[in-house]
């Protein structure tokens, strides 16, 4: 699942819907969600009592995503801001901001990728806290061509897989490759949609941007790494510093009503980050949910977390301008964000303090 993928919301059309009465309460948002219960995964079961009411917030399936909003809800910080959260599992980023752009659930957690195109297609929306400063995102060779593809400039006239065009991996490796001075009307991109894994190991591309655990398979069978972008040092070298991604939204409406709940929980999640960074790495694992972990091998998963945790999350959910600026100027390379849109209005930057 990748949060990444059609990063505009799409308002069209009417998902199937599915009986949602046994996992969510609240009868007005039963009868919401269920018009997008065709991008519903799941809602997690698993509550985070407190003494407010209750608060639904959608965000994208994606596992390296959601692990700082399930370590809140294990170790109860949304129950100690007095926050009865469910969080709502969606397919992809933009069916979360659809949920909240259709007043389905009160706050969407997605990358910063699809909160800007929403906005710039004239979503009415804030975003106040950040939970995720890098994307999930390796660019990889396959293994055929590992010796001779070696840095951005050899993926000139060569095939690079993306999950599809326009999507953010797709910008990303415009970007990298504007900024090595190398020529991305020269690539021929491959749209393979969400799993690149298999057409990488079998060379039917040269080159392709994946994520986790893919990126660990493919070194595994010979692959190459160009650049991953999951480390903060690889980050700062291509793209010179965090690259906001991962954050919380609210509809520009209820903002002034909602602050001091805003404000709690960007606290609740501040203390998620901390302890996602700091935990034994077995605990985060086990505040996932079993819907989101079946079947995946847990110790490679801890393997990953672990190597990621402290570049991936920042120490708290103040959103960082700069890191908004990088994902802002690739958009603009990529000639998918006109240089008229006022961005820096999509964000609040008063509610995360400090």
């Amino acid at each position: 699942m990748d949060c990444c993928n059609n990063l505009t919301p799409d308002f069209s059309g009417e998902p199937e819907a599915i009986d949602l009465s046994k996992v969510i309460g609240r009868r007005t948002a039963l009868k919401r969600l269920a018009s997008l219960a065709g991008g519903i995964m799941f809602i997690s079961d698993r509550h985070a009592y407190g003494q407010g009411r209750q608060v639904l917030l959608a965000f994208c399936g994606q596992l390296l995503c959601v692990v700082p909003y399930e370590v809140a809800r294990a170790r109860g910080h949304f129950a100690e801001e007095g926050l009865d959260v469910r969080l709502v599992y969606t397919r992809g980023g933009n069916v979360a901001m659809q949920a909240l752009v259709g007043n389905a659930v009160d706050y969407a957690g997605t990358s910063f990728d699809v909160a800007l195109q929403a906005y710039a297609h004239g979503a009415k929306i804030v975003r106040f806290a950040s939970t995720g400063r890098l994307p999930l995102f390796a660019l990889a060779t396959a293994p055929k061509a590992a010796k001779e593809i070696r840095s951005l400039k050899d993926l000139e006239n060569r095939t690079v897989g993306v999950s599809g065009q326009g999507n953010a991996d797709h910008i990303l490796v415009i970007h990298l490759m504007k900024r090595a001075g190398a020529d991305p009307d020269r690539v021929r991109f491959a749209t393979l949609g969400a799993n690149l894994y298999e057409p990488l190991r079998l060379a039917q591309v040269d080159a392709g941007m994946v994520q986790e655990p893919a990126l660990t398979l493919i070194t595994g069978a010979g692959g190459g790494v160009i650049a991953n972008i999951m480390d903060i040092e690889e980050a700062n070298r291509y793209l010179g510093g965090p690259y906001e991604f991962m954050g919380v939204a609210v509809r520009v409406e209820e903002r002034e009503k909602r602050r001091d709940q805003m404000g709690r929980l960007a606290r609740a999640l501040a203390k998620g980050l901390r302890d996602t960074r700091t935990i034994p790495v077995k605990e985060a694992v086990a505040a996932l949910p079993k819907e989101l972990i079946t079947g995946a091998n847990r110790d490679r998963l801890a393997g990953i977390l672990e190597r990621y945790r402290l570049s991936l999350y920042p120490d708290n959910v103040k959103i960082d301008p700069a890191a908004v600026n990088r994902v802002a100027d690739a958009h603009r390379t990529a000639g998918l964000l006109a240089s008229s849109v006022d961005y820096k209005a999509l964000l609040d930057l008063s509610v995360v303090e400090k």
